[in-house]
């Protein structure tokens, strides 16, 4: 890598654990005001304050985020359908590299549908030509493994999603947790951060983290069950105690209840 390269690389990493926390909320591209991002600025800050990057949209970003944060940004870049959409993201590139440069993002995000006839191709040759125009800039890419209807979350296919992205020259990955986890990460080239997928109870959220960092992750990737958490602040210093800091489960859920409690 390139000076600018590893900078832009380097910052989403907490610099003691080197693991990060991406917060991410950028749902609203497909989703709309989905619950708890009805209010942008309300769902970014504080929270933002305990995570290591930022992940969002160009709009959300100039409309919601004071340019004097100082957390990386994980720039969203593609889009192409909405939720209503039953081809649901069959995406394209929707955000230029130059916008990434003047928005200085430090890592770029593109979502990748491995496993379904309609998009795979477009997807993976979109996920191709971001890689391309980024990696001119210094800009790192996320390749975001998505998951259409009828596709298993299981070992065998996200660590296939999860190689294929890493062979085309993702930067990073992010993919679900699974069972046997551990395959996906250890036939990774490159760091792996899982989603977080829907909303589930916080102590479940917790585990799935902490698994994931035992099993090899690089760090999470949150959103909604940081935002529609009963307490997003308790919730992300909860998480950052299993990513950063080694936590249990059992002392990450006690933080969360003292957090919200007190």
């Amino acid at each position: 890598m390139d000076w600018g390269m590893q900078n832009r690389f380097n910052s989403v990493f907490n610099p003691e654990s080197g693991k990060t926390i991406f917060y991410a909320v950028d749902h609203g591209y497909f989703m709309g005001p989905t619950t708890g991002l009805g209010d942008m600025h309300k769902a970014i800050h504080p929270i933002i304050d305990y995570a290591d990057a930022l992940m969002l949209t160009r709009g959300a970003l100039r409309a919601s985020v004071d340019p004097a944060l100082r957390k990386p940004v994980v720039l969203r870049v593609s889009s192409g359908t909405s939720i209503l959409n039953q081809d649901l993201l069959h995406e394209g590139i929707s955000v230029g590299i130059e916008e990434a440069v003047r928005l200085n993002a430090a890592m770029v995000a593109f979502s990748v549908m491995i496993g379904t006839e309609s998009s795979e191709r477009d997807t993976v040759l979109g996920l191709s030509k971001v890689i391309d125009e980024a990696e001119r800039y210094g800009i790192p890419t996320l390749a975001v493994t998505a998951v259409g209807r009828g596709l298993n979350r299981d070992a065998r296919y996200l660590s296939l999603a999860t190689r294929m992205s890493a062979e085309l020259g993702a930067r990073m990955v992010k993919t679900y947790y699974c069972d046997d986890f551990e395959r996906v990460t250890s036939s990774s080239l490159v760091p792996v951060v899982i989603a977080g997928g829907k909303k589930i109870p916080e102590n479940d959220a917790l585990t799935m983290a902490w698994r994931a960092i035992q099993e090899g992750a690089a760090g999470v990737d949150m959103g909604r069950n940081i935002f529609q958490s009963e307490n997003p602040v308790a919730m992300m210093q909860a998480v950052g105690a299993i990513v950063h800091k080694g936590a249990t489960v059992d002392e990450a859920y006690e933080l969360y209840l003292e957090l919200k409690n007190g």
